[in-house]
């Protein structure tokens, strides 16, 4: 059985174009002979590559880390490691494992494997968002099978197991205190080399369990600069670009650009514990404040859609659920705008999307109409992201993925507006927020579910923790030559198996 990969693809067909080389810098149809594909990625590593961390999704994007399970286009959980599953009662899922699986070091896979990899994930500090307020335990059962243990019913428990933060990997990624990858995976490329913050190597891995990768290999270089990114789509040095700047799409071929929808939104989080933003009052004000037209308008170029609330159109049962009278009355008592004048605020975003810190200079002239006083922080994200989760801006702006890790939205807003959430920069603890969160995410996938994920959103935006600025679509590069490329609205997927560089 082959993986399911294809299944995210919304292309009907690849582009078919000229291979640019494997070596980044010296790219070019010169040297398309060696069935290598250049990749230009937005953000460089911020944890070494640990599967533990945000990193995590680079290994999936690569093909190089497995999970248990992965997700079709609609969200729906599909066989990937575990090849089948079962709820035995409500706390507790069997997971049957693929018997034809190696490491890239030889390792077979067991269920050994598999219970060391997800406790070392459960008892990680922080814990990765997908298990935030979620205790689980993972015993095996036979080699072949996998009982997972959860302490109170949670219908979502197949949906966490895809997240790439709990890919599993052999026992030589766990021998150092740091999870390391290389050579560790399970995947249809090999990672064999992390050059720091500058790049990566992989090769064709000849004994994967599914279909063999056309690609000989794929050369990674970590390019924050979106003008450099796209100027290496341009000249012919990089053959798949992350995240072209919509600013530099107009100096683009066309042919080279795909616009793909994101369940991602552009968001103002609001410092709820400390600061001037204590007062609700305050945050009303900035609130009032925003032009998300004029966002759109000028920073976007119309390349996305004004933000009503925090899930956008990727996710089309929220817009009609806003309309649900008991939406609209918990919105209701939201606060009064403040006078604000001379009020001091710090504002922080990073400069790893291009398109973030054009975002700050327009909501700072805004803010400072409205009578704020705005000091501006803006570093590349590995540098500004502990300083944002510890609390130490009043406001600031994240470009976030609102189904990243489960592919429901539950997770998402209990990471970011939970008490116990691991990326709560809004600082938010909230026993009614908490309350709906919890009502969500105890209801089987379904109508009911989104309902209550709505319900919750509206205890949020009520509260005015976070202002939802914009949905965001993303601009992808892909040069001639290249086919097969993924174009997944939740970047979990990239270079697959079928992904070719052309001939």
């Amino acid at each position: 059985m082959t993986p399911l990969r294809p299944l995210l693809r919304t292309g009907a067909a690849a582009l078919v174009l000229t291979l640019a080389s494997g070596c980044f810098a010296g790219g070019g149809a010169d040297q398309a002979s060696d069935g290598r594909i250049s990749v230009a990625m937005l953000q460089p590593p911020r944890s070494g590559l640990s599967p533990l961390s945000d990193d995590a999704f680079k290994l999936s994007r690569w093909s190089t880390a497995e999970t248990l399970v992965q997700l079709d286009a609609d969200g729906v959980a599909q066989p990937m490691l575990a090849t089948s599953w079962q709820r035995t009662d409500d706390r507790t899922w069997t997971f049957d494992l693929r018997g034809d699986v190696t490491f890239h070091d030889g390792t077979p896979l067991t269920s050994k494997e598999v219970v060391a990899s997800l406790q070392t994930a459960a008892q990680a500090s922080p814990v990765p968002r997908i298990l935030d307020g979620v205790e689980l335990t993972v015993e095996a059962s036979d080699a072949d099978t996998v009982v997972v243990t959860t302490a109170v019913p949670d219908p979502l428990v197949p949906q966490r197991l895809s997240s790439p933060q709990l890919s599993v990997l052999a026992p030589k990624a766990y021998a150092a205190k740091a999870v390391d990858p290389v050579g560790a995976g399970t995947g249809p490329f090999e990672l064999t080399t992390v050059d720091g913050t500058s790049g990566a190597t992989l090769e064709r891995y000849d004994d994967y369990w599914g279909e063999k990768a056309k690609a000989s290999g794929i050369d990674v270089r970590f390019v924050p600069d979106g003008t450099a990114r796209a100027a290496a789509l341009r000249t012919g040095d990089a053959d798949v670009v992350e995240a072209v700047p919509v600013g530099q799409v107009a100096q683009l071929d066309e042919d080279l650009v795909v616009e793909v929808p994101m369940p991602r939104t552009n968001t103002l989080y609001l410092n709820t514990a400390k600061g001037p933003f204590k007062d609700p009052a305050v945050r009303a004000a900035a609130r009032e404040a925003i032009d998300r037209a004029r966002l759109v308008k000028d920073v976007y170029e119309g390349r996305a859609d004004e933000a009503s609330g925090l899930l956008g159109p990727a996710l089309p049962w929220a817009a009609d659920l806003r309309a649900d009278p008991e939406y609209t009355e918990l919105l209701a008592p939201r606060a009064e705008p403040a006078k604000v004048d001379g009020v001091r605020i710090t504002l922080g975003t990073f400069t790893d999307r291009a398109e973030l810190p054009e975002v700050a200079v327009l909501l700072e002239q805004e803010l400072e109409a409205a009578g704020f006083v705005v000091q501006q922080d803006v570093r590349e994200y590995q540098f500004i992201e502990a300083d944002a989760l510890d609390g130490a801006f009043d406001a600031f702006i994240l470009s976030r993925a609102t189904v990243l890790d489960s592919g429901d939205p539950v997770a998402y807003m209990a990471s970011d507006f939970g008490c116990d959430g691991g990326f709560n920069i809004a600082q938010l603890c909230n026993d009614d927020v908490d309350a709906a969160l919890d009502r969500a995410a105890r209801v089987e996938p379904g109508a009911e579910r989104q309902r209550l994920t709505m319900l919750a959103e509206a205890q949020v935006l009520g509260l005015d923790a976070a202002v939802p600025l914009l949905h965001e679509r993303v601009i992808q590069g892909e040069a001639q030559g290249v086919s097969g490329v993924e174009r997944d609205p939740r970047e979990r997927d990239l270079i697959d198996s079928d992904s070719s560089a052309g001939a």
